[in-house]
């Protein structure tokens, strides 16, 4: 795999992250639904260790509901505030402001008592690139691109959005990379679109998601490819051969041939791929609590 990880890139955007967190009161760290393993630093709980998190769980719409929830469990019992949403659509957005409120509701009471009345709530926004971190500002913000007035940071050119009388948020400067620690993570980032398909060959990207799917959601298989079953996998398969049993398979029912009569996997794994990532074959998460 061509991924590399980027660690004098990483050490820049922390130290930017970590001398802007005195300035916010919470830290809204947005990940994608479907990977949230994958979707995220992994060094953002130390950097933000001490602020209060909200989770916002993004493409909830695209993962698996059940999963969702177990997601969301798991989180609050860490002590973090959990929302889920579809950025793209603004399901959940609207509750974003209210459940702010809510995780820091003791510290805007102390805050009245010492007299600071109506002060607004200064949240950071986190999240590594293509979790929709921009579409779900903008959404919050409902496309408000003015700076939120005199705050800290404005004068060195970082991004403070103003929400409404309640709530300024500051976009995260530089880029949160992900941490390409193995092999498979890349591969769900991959899945999802998050980073480009030529990362392997197309073809061996279909085939680990084929064998995936067949062992989390071998239903969806059934009913988006009209198979009556699905191929056994054999003891020695490792995922890429049972994968690409079942690329031919699938490839056979939707009549996808090359000349000389062959299947057209490659065809198959690229279509897999698009009807995976439109949400036409269901809605699944790729990494479950249990595992993580």
């Amino acid at each position: 795999m061509n991924i590399q990880w980027y660690p004098g890139h990483m050490t820049k955007t922390r130290r930017q992250i970590e001398a802007d967190l005195k300035n916010v009161d919470i830290v809204v760290e947005i990940m994608d639904a479907r990977i949230p393993v994958s979707s995220r630093n992994p060094d953002i709980d130390s950097i933000c260790a001490g602020k209060p998190r909200l989770i916002v769980l993004n493409r909830a719409d695209q993962a698996d509901p059940e999963l969702n929830r177990k997601w969301a469990e798991r989180f609050r019992a860490q002590g973090h505030s959990v929302l889920e949403t579809d950025a793209k659509t603004g399901r959940g957005v609207n509750q974003f402001s209210a459940l702010i409120q809510q995780s820091l509701k003791e510290q805007i009471a102390r805050w009245r008592e010492k007299g600071q009345v109506g002060r607004p709530v200064r949240a950071m926004v986190v999240g590594v690139p293509n979790v929709g971190k921009s579409t779900f500002i903008n959404k919050v913000a409902r496309k408000k691109s003015a700076k939120a007035g005199d705050r800290p940071g404005v004068t060195r050119g970082k991004q403070w959005v103003n929400v409404d009388n309640t709530l300024d948020l500051l976009d995260t400067p530089g880029i949160l990379w992900p941490k390409f620690e193995d092999e498979q993570i890349g591969m769900h980032l991959a899945f999802t679109g998050a980073v480009k398909d030529d990362i392997m060959d197309v073809e061996t990207l279909g085939c680990h998601l084929m064998a995936l799917l067949a062992q989390r959601y071998p239903q969806a298989l059934l009913d988006g490819y009209k198979l009556t079953q699905l191929p056994q996998r054999q003891e020695e398969e490792n995922d890429v051969a049972y994968g690409y049993r079942l690329l031919e398979a699938c490839a056979q029912k939707r009549g996808m041939r090359i000349s000389g009569g062959e299947f057209d996997t490659e065809r198959m794994a690229r279509t897999l791929l698009d009807e995976y990532r439109g949400s036409k074959l269901g809605r699944f998460t790729l990494e479950i609590p249990e595992e993580a």
